[in-house]
């Protein structure tokens, strides 16, 4: 059981790792960004060679790839520098390259953070995750729509697709002036961007080197953020009974990576600490796990473990888990043997 005195603490426990590193800031762009610029030429070089070793150089490309976006990530919460405009800046560079524009994330990644495993709210910035009764009361047509939805294929295949390339061109409904335009600088840098390398490689070399980077970095991302909160012993509740800290440690995974995959994820996989506190850098999380039992003391899941968050689908409340659409099924067999008798 987790210590409740270190539990009603925690804002004392994170406030130490809360501070930004300007050295530690620099050298993490240094040493993302400066390594996949140079893959990415490594990865066009190698097109005359072999197109195997271009897919060697994307696969690690999209790796460093998935880190421009923590990098963002961090920037859109105010943790990668203190100074605000320095992380508007570097966020909006960084949206460019993940092709994000930064304040429409920010404002819809922050409802995420206010109300992650919220019944009354859920799918603000998040998986879209129905209760059994919820998904009962839907027509036929909105629980096909749904199942859909929650197809792996669709989810992690046509998902990604439509989110980076269709979806993050569009200001969300009531976007202010300010987040409008940084819409508009962000789409029209990637086009700019993207008609340049086309005019001096070709089209053809640009989608060969770039299609893998962006097809396995967004399949990566989508998977990460899907996977932090849907995951046997994840946390759910109505408005009344929901509570900030227990959604952040039971809510959010602590995804036990690899040490070369926490590299190149970003710490992200600390989830469970960053949902706590959002202020906290991304190379900050590691010792904070590290140093604290409150963090240490939760339900931690492998890469192997996680492939079972594939067969969730949906939320059940009586039993206060995530269930399979095979379940629901049961359910209403049961329910209509129970009828006949």
């Amino acid at each position: 059981m987790r210590n409740q005195q270190e539990k009603d603490n925690w804002r004392k426990i994170i406030s130490p790792y809360e501070k930004p590193s300007v050295g530690k800031s620099v050298w993490q762009l240094i040493n993302t960004f400066v390594p996949f610029l140079v893959l990415w030429y490594a990865a066009y070089w190698s097109l005359s060679v072999s197109y195997w070793l271009t897919l060697g150089f994307s696969i690690v490309a999209a790796g460093l790839m998935v880190r421009i976006f923590i990098i963002f990530h961090d920037c859109c919460h105010g943790s990668f520098f203190a100074n605000r405009k320095a992380n508007e800046i570097i966020g909006t560079i960084a949206g460019i390259f993940t092709l994000t524009p930064y304040h429409q994330w920010r404002y819809s990644h922050t409802r995420h953070h206010a109300t992650s495993g919220n019944l009354d709210h859920h799918g603000e910035g998040d998986i879209w995750t129905l209760t059994v009764e919820e998904y009962l009361a839907l027509p036929r047509w909105k629980r096909i729509a749904y199942r859909l939805y929650r197809n792996p294929l669709v989810l992690f295949g046509l998902g990604p697709i439509y989110l980076f390339l269709i979806d993050n061109r569009f200001n969300r409904k009531g976007a202010k002036k300010r987040e409008r335009f940084n819409t508009y600088l962000v789409n029209v840098s990637i086009v700019a961007i993207i008609s340049l390398l086309c005019w001096l490689i070709g089209w053809k070399a640009f989608l060969l080197v770039q299609g893998p980077i962006f097809l396995l970095s967004s399949l990566a991302g989508v998977w990460l953020f899907y996977v932090q909160h849907q995951f046997e012993g994840a946390y759910f509740e109505k408005e009344e009974n929901w509570n900030f800290v227990d959604a952040a440690l039971q809510g959010s995974s602590f995804y036990n990576l690899p040490r070369l995959l926490h590299w190149f994820t970003g710490n992200i996989g600390y989830h469970h600490i960053h949902h706590l506190s959002a202020r906290v850098p991304n190379y900050h999380l590691n010792r904070a796990h590290k140093e604290n039992r409150l963090f240490q003391e939760v339900n931690s899941i492998s890469l192997w473990s996680s492939l079972r968050s594939l067969s969730y689908r949906i939320w059940d409340e009586n039993r206060k888990k995530l269930v399979g659409f095979q379940y629901v099924k049961d359910f209403l067999r049961a329910k209509k043997q129970e009828n006949k008798l």
